[in-house]
């Protein structure tokens, strides 16, 4: 059997080491934890979700909902582990995190040709195609060996993530369940209900919450990392909005559109929305509410929220210093390093930022691997699929200011024919990229996966 090696046992890597194996290769994947722990991760369990517990849309005609149906169709494993473990989210895709990690980590230990070594690579190996798939959290010596490899620094930005709270604790005597405009999921508690908790603020309370959100203590940057303190524009501390302007938070995360109180029959002035974070309902994340606040801090604050007065904090937002490599100089979008045939990169140190580009560029350098491993010539995605545009964006940018991207429809290339009305648009994009998806997975012989629609 041919070798691949798979370093991270992250979203990326487990993609990537089942979409090698589904080859035919023997695949041999590293993760360092729990030996080696990183300041994020909380177990050792693979595919561990350390921010949000959202994946994002599921609707097709959203960019993220997008890239799921092309996932889905090209047989994404760890897809359907997150399908398998979802919870209620309106129309987006979210998971009970404990439950996800645990159905990939079990994928990974059952399969046959994926040998699981808990152990730290210092080095890149050599002799077979390797699939560096280490994250943003990438260890201080293989980062080391990265950047002696690439000839290259790694750049860098600050990654946040949300406290989650209990759902007994929240004030439902304040608090409200809806969806907006009444997108609930088929997992809702009912239809009528919605998905989600909402926190309604009248104007008095939200300009009272902004003012001590600014005066609140943060935790202070490391050395090294106050000289180069750059936050991820999609993942912005809520302190940092808010330090933007007294409204930024009202049209932000705070935004009431397409809620109503049901007490009051009115949009309230702003919404702070809780999305449940386990299958059992009891654990409750608050939706954009990345922060660097000190934990005594948070809780002071935060419980200024309508309804969350009395909330018990399971676990306090943090901040964690992301790394990636500046990709547009040395990718190919086959995720190939340009410099060695058999050496491919996935994940958010690629710069496919979120949760599901980091499971299509593990799906691409997979592939890939197992191609090149059989003898095959790696495969370039369709620029017109958003699988294709991702890895495009990465391997072909402008290298001065490169930034991680999610998916979004600007990456992909304009349609034949204009089409005014934007959601006809997308519906366009996404019917051309499925259909370009299909035909790659009857040329490739592909088990055709699930369809959600066109």
């Amino acid at each position: 059997m041919t070798e691949v090696i798979v370093i991270g046992g992250g979203l990326a890597g487990c993609e990537a080491a089942c979409q090698a194996a589904q080859r035919g290769c023997h695949v041999t994947l590293y993760e360092m934890r729990p030996a080696q722990m990183t300041p994020a991760h909380q177990s050792a369990r693979l595919a561990e979700l350390v921010c949000s517990n959202s994946l994002g849309s599921n609707l097709v005609d959203r960019a993220p909902g997008l890239l799921k149906e092309e996932l889905r169709r090209l047989g994404s494993r760890v897809l359907t582990c997150a399908d398998a473990t979802a919870v209620p989210a309106g129309g987006a895709l979210a998971v009970d995190r404990d439950a996800f990690a645990q159905c990939v980590t079990e994928r990974i230990e059952g399969h046959p040709g994926i040998a699981l070594v808990r152990e730290e690579v210092l080095a890149i190996p050599e002799g077979c195609p390797v699939v560096v798939a280490t994250g943003p959290l990438t260890s201080a010596p293989l980062s080391a060996a990265i950047a002696a490899l690439t000839g290259a620094e790694h750049l860098s930005f600050f990654d946040a993530m949300a406290p989650i709270v209990a759902s007994d604790s929240v004030d439902m005597q304040v608090a409200f369940r809806a969806s907006r405009y009444g997108r609930g999921s088929d997992a809702s508690p009912s239809d009528e209900e919605g998905d989600y908790l909402n926190c309604p603020m009248t104007r008095a309370e939200y300009e009272h919450f902004v003012q001590e959100l600014l005066g609140a203590e943060s935790n202070p940057l490391r050395g090294f990392e106050r000289e180069d303190a750059r936050f991820f524009e999609a993942c912005l501390p809520v302190e940092e909005i808010a330090r933007r302007g007294p409204m930024a938070l009202a049209f932000g995360p705070l935004k009431p559109v397409g809620l109503r109180d049901p007490r009051t029959g009115r949009r309230p002035f702003a919404v702070v929305q809780l999305r449940q974070d386990n299958l059992a309902a009891t654990l409750y994340n608050l939706v954009g509410f990345q922060t660097n606040l000190k934990w005594g801090e948070q809780e002071r604050v935060f419980r200024l929220i309508p309804g969350l007065g009395h909330a018990e904090f399971v676990r306090y937002g943090q901040m964690h210093r992301n790394t990636f490599l500046c990709s547009p100089t040395l990718l190919r979008p086959t995720l190939q390093f340009r410099g060695r045939d058999d050496l491919f990169f996935a994940g958010q140190i690629t710069g496919t930022e979120g949760y599901m580009g980091s499971v299509a560029s593990g799906l691409v350098a997979g592939l890939n691997a197992g191609r090149l491993a059989c003898g095959e010539a790696a495969l370039a995605f369709p620029v017109a699929t958003m699988i294709g545009a991702l890895c495009h964006y990465v391997s072909s940018a402008k290298s001065e200011g490169f930034q991680p991207m999610k998916p979004n429809f600007g990456l992909l290339p304009p349609l034949e024919s204009a089409i005014g009305q934007k959601r006809e648009r997308y519906h366009a994009y996404a019917s051309r990229a499925l259909a370009g998806i299909d035909r790659l997975v009857e040329e490739l012989s592909l088990l055709p996966g699930p369809r959600q629609g066109t």
